[in-house]
C-alpha cells in the first residue's frame, strides 16, 4: 500500500522534470528513533523544557504506524527556481494524502519547529540546503473521521475577466 501511494506522489508535476522530492518511510523502531531526535530537538529550542514536554514530543511519531518525512531537493541548474521544487514536493504531498484517503487510510501533514531542525534534518540524511517541508502520518483510522467544515473558496478568490 505505501509503494502505491508513494507512487501517486511521484505523479505530481515539477518544472523541468527535477522531481525534487525525497521520502522517508519510518516503521517500528525508526519511528522511537525519529521521536528520540525530535525530543532532542525540543530540548534545543527550550533548554529547561519538562520532562513531560519531552515525551510528548517522543510520542509524535508513534502516533501512526507509519510516518513519512518529505524532503525536497535544493535546485541543481540555474534554471530550476528553489520555490518551484517546494511546490512540486507539496504536490507529491497533496497526491499522497488523496491516495491515502482513497484507501481509507487516515493521514495527515504535520510540520512543526522540528521540520526545521538541522539534526532532524540529518538523521534523516537530508543535507542542510535541502528543506523538510513535514511528516505524513500514516495508518487505518480505528473509529470514522468527521471532516470539518471548511471555509469556502469565495473570499479567497479575484475573478479577472475583459
Amino acid at each position: 500500500v505505501i509503494e502505491k501511494l508513494l507512487s501517486a506522489a511521484a505523479q505530481a508535476p515539477s518544472h523541468h522534470r527535477v522531481r525534487p522530492w525525497r521520502f522517508y518511510v519510518l516503521q517500528g523502531k525508526a519511528r522511537q528513533r525519529l521521536g528520540e531526535v525530535m525530543a532532542q530537538s525540543k530540548k534545543r529550542e527550550v533548554p529547561d523544557a519538562p520532562e513531560a514536554v519531552l515525551e510528548v514530543e517522543r510520542a509524535k511519531p508513534l502516533r501512526a504506524p507509519v510516518v513519512i518525512a518529505v524532503g525536497v531537493d535544493a535546485p541543481q541548474e540555474a534554471k530550476v527556481i528553489e520555490i518551484e521544487n517546494v511546490c512540486a514536493a507539496a504536490a507529491a504531498v497533496e497526491n499522497l494524502l488523496l491516495a491515502a484517503q482513497a484507501l481509507g487510510m487516515g493521514c495527515f501533514w504535520r510540520t512543526g519547529p522540528a521540520a526545521y531542525d538541522p539534526e532532524v534534518k540529518s538523521f534523516l540524511g537530508l543535507a542542510p540546503e535541502q528543506h523538510l517541508i513535514g511528516f505524513v502520518y500514516l495508518g487505518y483510522p480505528e473509529a470514522e473521521h468527521v471532516l470539518q467544515e471548511r471555509p469556502s473558496f469565495e473570499d479567497r478568490t479575484i475573478w479577472m475577466d475583459d
